[in-house]
């Protein structure tokens, strides 16, 4: 079993910038790849970025690419997501997710692990 916790959400005005962070506990060890996941008001639940536990690998959905960052801490089990230059549309739910399978995904059904999530708001 794996829990993980977001925290870094908030409130801000377009152009700013947010951290968020994701600790991991439990059976970290099964898990291969993490991912952020977003859901906005109207919107399917979406991969935003993903990383590798034990690689260099990383990926990033096109609308944010540029503008945010994953990183990793292995050894405190810690993933961040830098955001730069927050746009209105960025608002949603942000959720840090774990999979154990064998190859990097952008399907939420790929993710075995999920956090509570936490929102982010954009204002303009």
């Amino acid at each position: 079993q794996v829990q993980l916790v977001e925290s870094g959400g908030g409130l801000v005005q377009a152009g700013d910038s947010l951290r968020l962070s994701c600790a991991a506990s439990g059976r970290t060890s099964s898990s291969r790849y993490m991912g952020w996941f977003r859901q906005a008001p109207g919107k399917e639940r979406e991969a935003v970025a993903l990383i590798s536990w034990t690689s260099t690998l990383t990926r990033y959905v096109d609308s944010v690419q540029g503008r945010f960052t994953i990183s990793k801490d292995n050894a405190k089990n810690m993933v961040y997501l830098q955001m730069n230059n927050l746009k209105p549309e960025d608002t949603a739910v942000y959720s840090c997710a774990a999979s154990e399978y064998l190859i990097p995904s952008y399907v939420a059904g790929d993710y075995q692990y999920w956090g509570q999530g936490t929102q982010v708001t954009v204002s303009s």
